[in-house]
């Protein structure tokens, strides 16, 4: 596998799309005899291994592509889940274009596992989820769960809170094609084609989209420039599905990730200190290319093959090329920061220098999924395995100084590289024990290994030789009361290793454990549906955020000994009227630090239990859809989310005020009979009563000296916001054909 590995790494993306499209060719060409009977589609086993069922267990929420149309008119995917329980997210930029972020469950974006396919898309060495990469992907799914808790076993990162899997669009079989645009508030515009030859000879589709989003954001400066594509090929048959995928694109966002601080808040909401410096006549000036630029490729193969009514398989495959840099003007940085040598000028030494320097990633991620599925009467049982291996260059240029001093053009100040590798196996099944009980087990094992070379961007040797292996076991029971209700009861434990960003701050962190016990009741009747869910997630050495930033902008998190979330969860779909439905949702929850010890003033205190960082007690949702004929549907959708601190020591200046804000979304459908199947036009008003709020921050602590302090030390305290827009609006049109 390794020798694979490193072939690979030297393929052109050219040849490697190329040698996919063959792949796939041979698949066919080797095809094994197929029964004729279908028993679900084929293009839902692609995600069948990671995702769950409506009797299963386990605590979720499926979203339709029809669901995510209505509100698609170019913000990212976390803004398109805003309204689910449990889950609060946040844009940098503040209008829902650029860097966004979800947390469910007061969760880190870092702690949630996301899978396109069944492939991990986390980033593998920051854990993280850069939906920036994928602009317009929204257009491109056709479904997507939730999985709230631990949830079931998935491939890449474990799930330490929650876990997105997206499918992408499945086969159509007539020819069909889009034309979406989309314009609104701060000059954001989203311009879409898609198309579709349909079933050509009733085996073969070939599908795309182009996609391009622009917006100047509601923060100064905080623009964003998004391109993307997706191509898929597809052979099907009764049996037999073989889809060769390529997605990507590229981004240049304007960086907008320092935030303001509480008084810049209060006065000037849309400042972006981002590129700012001084000139020669002392005048404050903004650099114009102080942005990021990042681009993203990704090719998937997948074939599912169904033998019988008993056994099927899939065969996953993937290649992901990232590269890209942010790039800063920095204003009179020391030569030691650079590893430059002082100079003299007309008799005086240089040690500082304006300059302009470039941050790059250069990596290459590549991915084996297998899996088989059996199903025998009430058994439903699928077992397989999942290998990934990660190569990834950071190193820094300066492309333009005042005083290079020795440097040479291209030259890396800084140069690191590291390799990471992932390998699990699982099985998992399904067992309806009798006509009331069904039963769920689940086990997975996994081995990480991750090593560094090389140094950090602050000159500092960075080597990390690090091996995990984790046991996460799960269980649980389902039993049916009668045909309108269901009770469930699931145990989960899952094991996460640090990230590179916690390593950098502390060699010696640990993993973190979570053992997950959730309780809950299903209740649906007719249109008539309400479901209550329990949780109690208990922690040992929970990686939290810790209110801190990273020089980039990235969280920096700490252990937290012991802690817990305990909560209630509670969604129900209310048909009042035939025309009118209420969608409510609501989480009731207590997340806790049980001690929490911390230096202030130079004396170490014992705050006794605390709130866990970015974990409201209350969040709450609500949409109003009204539909007075088939082909119009208006939606007032509101969204409330409680206080919270933005570190873990319930400092009054760490807490972001509760907010309460409320969108209206309208769609109307024309149906035609002449060149255009169907005219769809849309709009969206975001924050409709003009509320002014945070979703999002920083808060930190640091230690200066103080001779009329007892110990010498007094502590200071830092922290940023992050502000969210006022009203705003898109508006969208579409043409299918």
């Amino acid at each position: 596998m390794k020798i694979l590995f490193n072939n690979l790494q030297n393929l052109s993306r050219q040849k490697l799309s190329f040698i996919l499209f063959l792949l796939c060719g041979a698949i066919y060409a080797q095809e094994k005899q197929r029964d004729t009977t279908k028993t679900e589609k084929l293009d839902e086993v692609l995600v069948k291994s990671v995702r769950v069922d409506a009797k299963s267990p386990i605590t979720h929420s499926n979203v339709s592509k029809k669901e995510i149309a209505k509100r698609n008119l170019g913000q990212d995917i976390p803004v398109l889940l805003n309204f689910l329980p449990s889950v609060v997210t946040t844009t940098d930029a503040g209008a829902g274009v650029g860097y966004t972020g979800i947390r469910v469950r007061g969760i880190s974006p870092q702690s949630t596992n996301v899978t396109i396919n069944g492939i991990p898309y986390n980033d593998a060495e920051s854990l993280g989820t850069f939906w920036v990469n994928l602009g317009d992907f929204a257009s491109s799914v056709e479904s997507l769960q939730l999985q709230r808790g631990v949830g079931t076993s998935t491939n890449g990162s474990g799930a330490f809170g929650a876990s997105i899997n997206v499918l992408t669009d499945a086969i159509s079989r007539e020819a069909a094609g889009e034309i979406s645009n989309s314009i609104g508030s701060f000059n954001t515009r989203k311009h879409t084609v898609k198309f579709s030859t349909g079933l050509m000879n009733d085996h073969f589709e070939i599908a795309g989209r182009l996609s391009n989003i622009s917006s100047d954001g509601y923060i100064d400066r905080a623009s964003a420039d998004l391109k993307s594509y997706f191509l898929q090929g597809s052979y099907v048959d009764d049996n037999t599905l073989i889809k060769a995928i390529s997605f990507g694109g590229n981004n240049i966002t304007y960086q907008s990730w320092y935030g303001i601080d509480g008084e810049t808040l209060s006065n000037d909401r849309t400042f972006n200190f981002a590129g700012i410096y001084t000139d020669d006549d002392g005048n404050t000036q903004f650099y114009d290319n102080e942005v990021d630029n990042y681009s993203q490729d990704h090719y998937q193969l997948h074939w599912n093959q169904r033998y019988n009514n008993n056994w099927s398989t899939t065969v996953g495959l993937n290649y992901t090329y990232g590269r890209g840099y942010f790039e800063q003007f920095r204003e009179d940085d020391d030569f030691s920061t650079y590893g430059f040598e002082e100079l003299n000028v007309n008799g005086e030494t240089v040690n500082t220098t304006d300059l302009i320097r470039r941050r790059w990633l250069d990596n290459n991620f590549y991915v084996i999924n297998v899996s088989a599925n059996y199903k025998n009467n009430g058994l439903d049982m699928i077992f397989g395995g999942s290998l990934s291996h990660y190569d990834g260059d950071h190193f820094g240029e300066v492309i333009w100084a005042e005083f290079a001093s020795q440097s040479d053009i291209r030259d890396r100040y800084y140069d690191g590289n590291s390799l990471k590798n992932d390998l699990s196996v699982f099985s998992k099944a399904n067992y309806k024990l009798n006509d009331k009980v069904s039963l769920y087990g689940d086990l997975q094992v996994r081995n990480v290994t991750y090593k560094t070379f090389g140094n950090t961007s602050d000159l500092v040797d960075f080597e990390v030789d690090k091996e995990f292996t984790f046991f996460n076991p799960k269980a649980g029971i389902t039993y049916d009361l009668n045909l309108a209700n269901s009770l469930y009861f699931s145990y989960a434990r899952a094991n996460r290793e640090p990230n590179r960003t916690d390593f950098e701050s502390n060699p010696n962190i640990e993993a973190e454990q979570l053992n997950d016990f959730e309780l809950g009741w299903r209740h649906k009747k007719g249109n008539f549906s309400f479901n209550a869910n329990a949780y109690y997630m208990l922690y040992n050495q929970q990686l939290v955020l810790s209110g801190r930033l990273d020089d980039v902008g990235n969280p920096i998190r700490t252990n937290s000994g012991d802690s817990y979330r305990l909560g209630l969860e509670l969604e129900a779909i209310i048909p009042v009227t035939s025309k009118l439905t209420l969608q409510p949702n609501m989480a009731i929850s207590s997340n806790k630090n049980k001690e929490t010890i911390v230096s202030l003033n130079g004396v170490l205190e014992n705050l006794g239990k605390t709130d866990i960082s970015f974990s409201p007690d209350i969040v709450a949702a609500n949409a109003i859809v009204f539909q007075p004929i088939d082909n119009l549907q208006m939606s007032l959708l509101s969204k409330y989310v409680g206080e919270q601190f933005m570190g873990n020591t319930e400092n009054p200046d760490s807490k972001l005020d509760s907010f309460f804000t409320n969108d209206f979304n309208v769609t109307y459908t024309i149906e035609t009979n002449s060149v255009f199947k169907s005219v769809v036009i849309s709009g969206l008003v975001n924050n409709i009563f003009n509320v002014e709020y945070v979703s999002n921050g920083y808060f930190g602590s640091f230690d200066f000296a103080d001779p009329s302090s007892p110990s010498g030390t007094t502590t200071g305290f830092f922290s940023g916001f992050y502000p969210q827009a006022t009203t705003n609006f898109l508006l969208g049109l579409t043409l299918n054909f």
